[in-house]
Order: structure tokens, then C-alpha cells, then sequence
């Protein structure tokens, strides 16, 4: 029977052929979520089949073939001609009486639920490949109201199987044009016009992880995400503790959302928007309460559960009735298909300037011409190879963006256009650089590097860099010692995670406090005794978000930490707490006034020695908050700590002593300390040492350094310094012997083992459990490690 219209709850996941891939998941997802709590939108599909019937009754049947059959083939120098002439037809062509009566009747039934705005979108499919995605190929109106309204935006979604975008998709994926048809989505219109909207991701759309659910929002509409007008909020949400009723928000970032979509006007019937500058105080606001982000976390886990695949997301919230909403949801296409045993790592090998700085897009390095353009119209200046340089991209972008080399836009943040579709083409971009077409000239060489964190860089000129091909697949990883990372960055701790590894055993965060963080602690809980005007200026900026100003440290010295920990969970990451030099406290924004001034700041007041002392412990306190709101309220207990330069068993008492009145007490919640040894002493009295401690882990640059009486921060005697020198050696081989004797953990973290293949197998044969190296030395330091347990006979197997 022949069914122009489908009601959502009538309709099911293997409906893709009659209603298109995204009427389909609504309706299935109407039909088996809604049960759970997760509010999606009511509404009807106008199936394929009316879409056939429309083209039939109006005598279209093979008209659009003939016309493309026009098209200037492989150029496309006339696909606008085209394009239009096809759309033309559409517009131009009679709703049959039949067809407009059923979709009246279904919408007057919406409108009695109370939902006379509705939004009508295009949804997509192919005889021959249902399950192709077509995703925003073609239009969606909303905010449509009204019968005639309602029929002639259903044509104009007819209309857009013939978008130029559609039309060079179909011709790039060989599909039959004639075997494509169109479905319309007429649902209840969720007025976050007056609220705020959003995408969401279950898995991380960098580097594919997938134990983690990533929001972003703005104020209004969501097609300024989309289509990259805006800089949207950013949130990660973490799953095991989404399952565990944790807190599960392991970051947030504020985006810059400069303007926010509304509707032209309230009675204004024809779907008609705007762009509107966002009022400063919501600019400075995030979009969502951490109880929503929530909400939408747990949404996405149980959307990801029932599909049984990484989804793609679109929710938002009704300005109306507070409520979120669920409008859309599409398995993930790009990085749940990435193998992951497969890593290329791109590095510069020079310095340059730098021109500009946005989000990074991938993790890739290019160089090319850039080429500033203001519209797709400007299609002909780009040459193959070229780079982009635009203020934002939308679908219209599409079919000249197979050409470029990278994408750099001034707006936009990670969920949009512009980055979606680098990622698809496996092309770098940077996106939301606010200057980009300021800052660069067209015809300019440039290199584009994407391979330093989350920041993008764009250099002046072309750089040098290296690229390496790493296939983790093959990489055996040795059962003893165990192979671990060092690690303080968390831009790269997704990516980081694919590479063979036990966990972090040396995870500093030094990194966090001076990039995240900037501020002294101490000049966050003496703020009203600062006297440096310009640092007091500075952290009410940094802080303005956050009431409590000591809120601010510990949360985000506690998102940084999480974010590693859940990268690699549940595998240990051994945290240091802080071990800043009291010249490198000093640098900290109001950090001046808090740090005495020491002829020789490596053997001064640093380590352990400032966690119970007046001048820092409350600084310390808000470093212990944030490592139990990482263990105890998030539920990451695979983070252990770590105390770094203890001279004296007593010293390390006191510590463990504060560190229980700061919440974290030895052996509660799987809590285990261990103590750095890098110090003559730790291993002298190791014994003494080890009934505080639960292991060692050896600092081997600061015990060589006091081994040999050398401050490796000379150059003159840098040649001196070695690791390798026999009392270093003799100490290290004191150390793991003692620990093994004393039933203790005991580990090392340093380079060494990574340059020295003698010293890999010197640490082998002596028995050591762990071994830590830079991501960068990882693949050689396991290459010395497998030679030297071969060599002892012991087995490797493979990651």
C-alpha cells in the first residue's frame, strides 16, 4: 500500500528507504527513547513515496536527467546553471490535491497537541543504498506556521534534491541521480530561538576516543554551529562516570558565540532568521547548567546504547518550557572508522612566525598558498593544493573544498561546518582564529600546523617538519617492565592514548597550572592582600566566571588532571603534585609577592618542603581539592599521587598527614602516595622512606644532579652530566634492589632509556617494574626494552 504519510511512532530504524536515514532515527527514536525520558519532538515523515507521486503528477518523470545530462563534466563550470534550472521546476511545478490534504490533516493534528511552528526538513535516501548519508546536502526551514506556509516549504524541500551542493555530492559518490528521493520531517519546533541549542558527539571528534561524550552549544539556533558562524561552548563528559551517577564533566570551555540566530520576526510565518549580536552577559555565560550537560550526557550514552554505535547528535533547548530536546541523531561517520593501530605523527622541524592561532582540526602539518575568498563564488582563484582562508564555510562550500590542502575560517569551533568537513577530506584546518583573513595575505606561503595540541597554528612561509608512520598493531610491548608515558599536556591525551602503554607513571602538572590555570594559588587565596594592580586585573578576568575564586583554581587544575586520567583509564596515572621552582612559582600572575628570591632555586624551597609550610600550604590545600574532586566526585581512582624532592622521612609524614586533612587519605578509595626518588637520601633510607610510602618511582635527572654535584641547569658543565656514570647507576641499582626487598613499586622516568640501549637493559636485569618515556621516545624505549627482555628470555607479547 502506497503511504504518503508516516507518523513518528509509527515509524522504525527500518524505515530508511521510505522516510530517509534522519525521519527514520527520529521516529525510532521517538517509538523506544521517549520511554526513558529523552524528549523528542513529535511530528510525520512525507515519505519517498509522495515525493514520487509529486514528480509523477507534475510530468517531471526524467526531466532532471536530461538536464544533468548537461552538466559540464569533469569542471562543473555550469552546475549553478543547472542547479537552478532543476530547482526551478520543482518550485514552479503543482502540489497534487491528495498529497496537500495529507499533510494538512497531520499537521492540524500537531496543532491540536499545541505545536503550530513546526520545522520542516529534508530527509534524504537512495532506492539502491538506503543507509547512505547525505547529511546537509539538503534544506530545512523552521519556525513554519500555517498550512500554506507548511506546503510551499515542503516544495522548497523537494526543490533542494537540486541544491548545487546535492547535485556535485551525488556525482562525487557515483549515485544515480534518478535513484535518489526526498522525504520531508515536519516536527514540532523547539524554540531555542529563545535558548540555546547545540551538536553532541559519543566519542571525540579528534581523535576518535570513545570513552567520552562531547557537547558544544550556542544561544539560539543551532545553524550557526553547523554552518561555523560562531565559536560555540565546548564540554566533555566522561561515560564511566556518566554510568557510575558521577560527576562526569571533565571539561569546559567557553566559547566566544559573538552572535545568536532568532526568527525575523515572532509572527512571521515563512521560517524566515536572523543573526543578532549575543548580549554581552550571555556571551559570558555557558549556554548550559552542569545538571543540563548532564542530562544531554546521559541522553547521548543511552542513544549510543540503543544504536549500538558513536552517534552524531543535535539537541536543543524550548526557550518556552526550559525543556531540552533531542532533534536528530546519525551514527558518526568519520572517526569511529579510523584505525586506530594506525598513526601518522607529524612534528615541525623549524621555528617561524606565527600569523594566527585558532582550534586545530586533526593533527596533520601542511604548507601551501593561501587563498582568501569571501564566498563559494569565488570558486575559480583557488588553485588544487591552495589553502583556504574564509571567515566560515556552509554545505554551499562543498563541491570546491575537494581542492584545497587546508581550511583556516575566522569563526566556527570544532562541531562545525569547516571542521566536519575537514575531517571527512582528512585535511588539517584551524578553525575560530577571529583574524585569520586579516592576518594573511592572499598568494601568501604558508604552513599550517595542527600538530600541537588543540592549538592551530598558521607560520609565515614553508616550514620544514617530519612525518612518522607508526602501526601499533605490530608494536610488542614487554610484560616486565611495565611501559609507561610521561605526560602533562591534556590537549593530546586522546590521541596519546591509541599508542602502546600501561598508563602514565609521571603525569606533571606544571603544565596545567602555567597554561590552564596562569595564576599562583597563593595570590588566589590572598587575593585582598595583592598589591601588583595589573596581576589583581588579570585573575578578576581569568576568575570572573567563578564567585569563589578558589573554585576557579581547583576546577581547572582538576579538569586538566581528568582529562589525562579518563584518556587512559582505568590504566594508573601516577600525578606529581607541583614542583615549580620558586623562580617558575614567581611567573605565575600575582606570583611575585608569594616566592622568596633564592641564589640557587633547584635545591631550594621546592617539593615537599612547601606542601606543610605557611608560605604555601594553602596553595597546596587547593592542588589536594582538586586531586580528590578527580578521585572522589568524577570517580577516576586510577590517578595516584605522587611527591616529588622529599629530603626527610619527616618531611614525607607531615605531607601524608596534610594531605588527609585536605581530603586525601592513604589506602581510602584505592588512594595510594608514592614518593619521587631523586634524592641520595630517598634511597639511603629507603627503608625509612617506604613505611610512609606506598612506591618509588626515580627522578634520574635530579639524582644525578645531586649524585654528581652538578646543577644541570649549567651549561658550562653540562658535558658532565650523565645518567649513565657509575655512582648513578650504583644508586639507581641500590634503589630498585631495596624497593623489591621492601615489596614497594618501584619505577623510573627519564630519557635515558629511550637514548641508551645499554641503560635499558642495565634497568631490565636489575629488576625494574616500570619504565616512563616522552610520547616522542615511547616506540624507541619499548624497541631497547624488547632487545634487553629477549636477551633475559623474558616474553613480549603484543598490545
Amino acid at each position: 500500500m502506497v503511504t504518503y504519510i508516516k507518523k513518528f511512532n509509527n515509524i522504525s530504524i527500518d524505515d530508511i528507504a521510505e522516510v530517509g536515514g534522519k525521519n527514520a532515527s527520529l521516529g525510532e527514536m521517538y517509538t523506544h527513547l521517549s520511554a526513558k525520558g529523552i524528549h523528542i519532538p513529535n511530528g510525520f515523515a512525507i515519505t519517498s513515496f509522495a515525493f514520487r507521486h509529486f514528480i509523477e503528477y507534475n510530468k517531471l518523470d526524467g526531466v532532471h536527467e536530461k538536464l544533468l545530462d548537461q552538466l559540464d563534466r569533469p569542471s562543473y563550470s555550469n552546475l549553478n546553471v543547472i542547479g537552478k534550472r532543476s530547482r526551478d521546476l520543482i518550485l514552479a511545478a503543482r502540489m497534487p490535491d491528495d498529497l496537500a490534504e495529507a499533510i494538512v490533516d497531520s499537521y492540524k493534528e500537531l496543532v491540536e497537541e499545541g505545536h503550530a511552528e513546526v520545522s520542516v526538513r529534508s530527509s534524504a535516501t537512495a532506492e539502491d543504498l538506503p543507509e547512505a548519508s547525505f547529511a546537509g546536502q539538503h534544506e530545512s526551514f523552521l519556525n513554519i506556521k500555517g498550512k500554506e506556509a507548511l506546503l510551499d516549504a515542503v516544495k522548497k524541500c523537494f526543490a533542494s534534491l537540486y541544491t548545487d551542493r546535492a547535485i556535485k555530492y551525488r556525482e562525487d559518490k557515483e549515485f544515480e541521480h534518478h535513484t535518489v528521493l526526498l522525504s520531508v520531517g515536519v516536527q514540532a519546533m523547539v524554540r531555542s530561538d529563545k535558548a540555546c541549542s547545540g551538536i553532541g558527539f559519543t566519542i571525540e571528534p579528534e581523535s576518535g576516543f570513545r570513552n567520552v561524550v562531547h557537547l558544544s552549544g550556542g544561544w539560539g539556533l543551532g545553524e550557526n554551529i553547523v554552518q561555523g558562524t560562531i565559536t560555540p561552548d565546548e564540554f566533555i563528559l566522561f561515560k564511566p562516570s556518566l554510568k557510575a551517577k558521577k560527576k562526569a564533566i571533565i571539561q569546559k570551555r567557553l566559547g566566544s558565540k559573538t552572535q545568536m540566530m532568532v526568527y525575523a520576526k515572532e509572527d512571521d510565518s515563512s521560517g524566515s532568521t536572523i543573526n543578532v549580536d549575543t548580549p554581552l552577559d550571555l556571551k559570558e555565560k555557558f549556554v548550559l547548567s552542569d545538571d543540563e550537560i548532564t542530562t544531554l550526557g546521559n541522553w547521548a550514552l543511552a542513544i549510543e546504547e540503543h544504536y549500538q554505535k558513536p552517534m552524531d547528535i543535535e539537541w536543543a533547548k524550548d526557550g518556552n518550557s526550559g525543556k531540552l530536546f533531542i532533534l536528530q541523531a546519525r551514527p558518526e561517520t568519520v572517526n569511529s572508522r579510523k584505525k586506530l593501530t594506525d598513526v601518522k605523527e607529524y612534528q615541525l622541524a623549524e621555528k617561524g612566525e606565527v600569523l594566527a592561532t585558532g582550534q586545530a582540526i586533526g593533527s596533520k602539518i601542511t604548507a601551501g598558498r593561501a587563498r582568501i575568498l569571501a564566498s563559494p563564488a569565488d570558486a575559480d582563484k583557488l588553485q588544487e593544493g591552495d589553502i583556504l582562508v574564509t571567515e566560515t564555510t556552509s554545505p554551499d562550500w562543498d563541491p570546491i573544498l575537494k581542492k584545497v590542502a587546508a581550511i583556516i575560517t575566522n569563526k566556527g569551533g570544532r562541531t562545525s561546518h569547516a571542521s566536519i568537513v575537514a575531517r571527512e577530506l582528512g585535511v588539517p584546518a584551524v578553525v575560530g582564529t577571529e583574524n585569520a583573513t586579516h592576518k594573511i595575505a592572499d598568494g601568501q606561503l604558508i604552513t599550517v600546523s595542527c600538530a600541537e595540541g588543540k592549538t592551530g597554528k598558521i607560520y609565515r612561509d614553508t616550514l620544514k617538519w617530519n612525518e612518522t608512520l607508526h602501526d601499533f598493531s605490530k608494536t610488542e610491548i614487554p610484560v616486565q617492565p611495565q611501559v609507561m608515558m610521561i605526560l602533562g599536556e591534556p590537549e593530546k591525551a586522546f590521541q596519546l592514548a591509541a599508542y602502546p602503554n600501561n598508563g602514565i607513571g609521571l603525569m606533571r602538572i606544571e603544565f596545567i597550572i602555567s597554561h590552564y590555570v596562569q595564576i599562583h594559588p597563593m595570590a588566589i587565596v590572598k587575593f585582598n592582600e595583592l598589591k601588583d594592580q595589573k596581576a589583581r586585573q588579570t585573575i578578576e578576568e581569568l576568575t570572573h566566571h567563578y564567585p569563589d575564586k578558589e573554585k576557579y583554581f581547583v576546577e581547572r587544575l582538576a579538569e586538566g588532571v581528568a582529562t589525562i586520567a579518563a584518556a587512559f583509564y582505568p590504566k594508573e596515572v601516577i600525578v606529581r603534585m607541583s614542583d615549580f621552582k620558586t623562580n617558575e612559582y614567581a611567573n605565575l600572575v600575582g606570583g611575585k609577592q608569594f616566592e622568596p628570591i633564592e641564589e640557587n632555586p633547584m635545591l631550594g624551597f621546592r617539593g615537599a618542603s612547601r606542601y606543610y609550610h605557611d608560605l604555601y600550604k594553602d596553595g597546596f590545600r587547593l592542588e589536594c581539592e582538586a586531586m580528590r574532586m578527580v578521585r572522589d566526585e568524577i570517580g577516576l581512582t586510577n590517578v595516584k599521587l605522587m611527591i616529588p624532592f622529599c629530603r626527610t622521612p619527616e618531611e614525607g609524614r607531615k605531607v601524608v598527614d596534610i594531605m588527609q586533612k585536605y581530603g586525601l587519605k592513604q589506602g581510602e578509595n584505592e588512594l595510594e602516595i608514592y614518593v619521587m626518588a631523586e634524592i641520595p637520601s630517598n634511597i639511603i633510607l629507603a627503608e625509612e622512606f617506604a613505611k610512609i610510602f606506598d612506591g618509588f618511582s626515580i627522578g634520574s635527572n635530579d639524582l644525578t644532579q645531586l649524585t654528581l654535584g652538578i646543577d644541570r641547569d649549567s651549561a658550562i658543565i653540562e658535558s658532565l652530566f650523565d645518567e649513565e656514570n657509575p655512582a648513578s647507576k650504583a644508586l639507581i641499582k641500590m634503589m630498585i634492589d631495596k624497593a623489591k626487598a621492601l615489596n614497594k613499586k618501584i619505577g623510573l622516568c627519564g630519557q635515558a632509556p629511550s637514548d641508551s640501549e645499554a641503560f635499558a637493559r642495565f634497568l631490565v636485569e636489575a629488576g625494574i617494574d616500570s619504565i616512563s618515556f616522552n610520547p616522542d621516545a615511547l616506540l624507541n624505549g619499548i624497541e631497547n626494552i624488547n632487545k634487553a627482555t629477549l636477551e633475559k628470555g623474558l616474553l613480549a607479547r603484543m598490545v
